[in-house]
């Protein structure tokens, strides 16, 4: 039974009471009985009246609560007749306006966090408090591949082939402690800024991860970095690569004065520190190269042609060293614009490391087992150029270390041509990547534009 029925429940007992005991006057005082039986009824009447009045307010409070069930804030409560009613009205009035004011508020706040989650190119995944997937947005979706990563916990959105000694990017994020940031490195070499943080919501907390594509500025720092570092060793080298070949030079004129035995042993000498002298200017230019590169000519090429080029020239020293040399597949593409003269310089060095890795890589191995195959394939968004090569010498090679400055698999080597063939790909603007087929070979692909314009 609520409080109103217990209300009522007491005025009517009590008030029956008082009518049975004034029955009991009516033989010894009859007008005295009807006096008090008014006197009952008319109490009876004043007590619903104001059981009435103390109630209300338990009304106003039952429409507040269905209001705020309801979310409605816009709404606002009737005044009544009473002043001290109408207090507590303007005070759930004001309770109301307050609340308005404050989802709206949190409803322009969370519209324009919403529209910074899309155009933010950061990529942002939020977790709810079992680890599960929550909330992404288009960044975070086009690094996870998948349509349906809500809900499940990060580890589930792994690739099923995951490499364990070389882990993928997402497994390197799912590894991420809280707080921390670091510089992560997918499996084709791109590079990124990971940070794992939390907030609190309903007092529970819950995690986030802030992803940062750091590719471009990476690059653009170590291009600064070993442009002055070379530019520096140039400098220096050169200086005095040309003061000591004039005074070897100098110095073979005192040949004449000395014994004719002597004489020669001291001109040998003389000559082989000018041949080192030499190939000291010579490797320092190799690296000058790169830094002292222009600015690409773009005029429309036949990629074909610059590759049958290559074919061509490179065809005898392969033949020599048992190497098949081939096409795989060559479409008809239109023209592409290109710099005739960097892209031919940058695919002879990816032809000449194709063979030099093969013949490393198969030195007891059998002809039928060497080979480098051209691939020239149009996609629906463009065209696919490709190297591929028997050497596998990147089986073991982690993706971050390609393309690294002065990096290289080779014995002997400098780390100079891939370098080299970073810098005209970058500065083409074409996508590129190198990496272990997984089958025995290595594929160095380029995506070049499908319109030569």
């Amino acid at each position: 039974m609520n409080l109103r029925h217990s209300l009522y429940a007491y005025l009517g007992g009590a008030h029956l009471l008082f009518l049975g005991l004034t029955v009991t006057l009516f033989h010894q005082s009859p007008l005295l009985m009807l006096g008090l039986e008014a006197a009952v009824l008319l109490s009876f009447a004043l007590g619903v009246r104001l059981v009435r009045r103390a109630l209300e307010p338990l009304n106003y409070t039952r429409h507040f609560h269905d209001l705020l069930q309801d979310q409605h804030y816009a709404a606002r409560l009737q005044h009544s007749g009473d002043p001290q009613l109408n207090e507590l009205v303007q005070l759930f009035n004001t309770m109301l306006g307050a609340l308005y004011q404050e989802r709206l508020q949190l409803g322009e706040q969370q519209g324009l966090l919403d529209r910074l989650l899309e155009a933010t190119p950061s990529a942002v995944i939020v977790f709810d408090f079992d680890g599960r997937i929550s909330l992404l947005n288009a960044s975070a979706q086009a690094l996870l591949k998948r349509d349906d990563a809500k809900g499940q916990p990060l580890s589930a959105c792994l690739p099923a082939d995951a490499d364990r000694d070389y882990p993928g990017l997402l497994a390197q994020l799912d590894a991420l402690p809280l707080g921390d940031s670091q510089l992560l490195t997918d499996t084709d070499g791109r590079r990124y800024r990971g940070q794992r943080g939390h907030f609190y919501d309903r007092s529970f907390s819950r995690h986030f991860l802030l992803v940062e594509e750091l590719t471009q500025e990476l690059e653009s720092s170590e291009k600064a970095t070993y442009d002055k570092l070379i530019r520096v060793l140039a400098h220096e080298v050169n200086n005095t690569v040309a003061a000591t070949g004039s005074v070897l030079d100098s110095l073979l004129y005192y040949r004449s004065q000395l014994a004719e035995r002597d004489g020669e042993d001291f001109s040998t000498a003389i000559v082989a520190v000018k041949r080192r002298n030499v190939s000291l200017g010579e490797f320092i230019e190799r690296f000058t190269r790169v830094v002292k590169m222009p600015a690409p000519e773009l005029r429309p090429n036949a990629v074909r042609d610059i590759m049958d080029d290559i074919l061509y020239l490179y065809r005898e020293p392969c033949r020599s060293r048992g190497i098949r040399l081939a096409w795989q597949r060559c479409d008809d593409v239109p023209p592409i614009a290109m710099d005739r003269h960097l892209m031919e310089q940058a695919l002879l060095n990816v032809v000449k490391n194709a063979m030099e890795a093969v013949e490393a890589g198969h030195a007891d191995a059998s002809a039928a087992d060497k080979a480098i195959e051209f691939v020239l394939e149009a996609e629906a968004d463009g065209v696919r150029l490709s190297v591929i090569d028997s050497g596998n010498l990147l089986g073991e090679v982690p993706a971050r270390q390609l393309f690294t400055p002065f990096f290289t698999t080779k014995k002997g080597g400098q780390g100079i041509g891939l370098l080299f063939v970073r810098e005209v790909l970058n500065r083409h603007g074409y996508t590129y990547r190198l990496a272990a087929t997984g089958q025995g070979a290595t594929r160095f692909d380029i995506w070049l534009p499908k319109s030569g314009s």
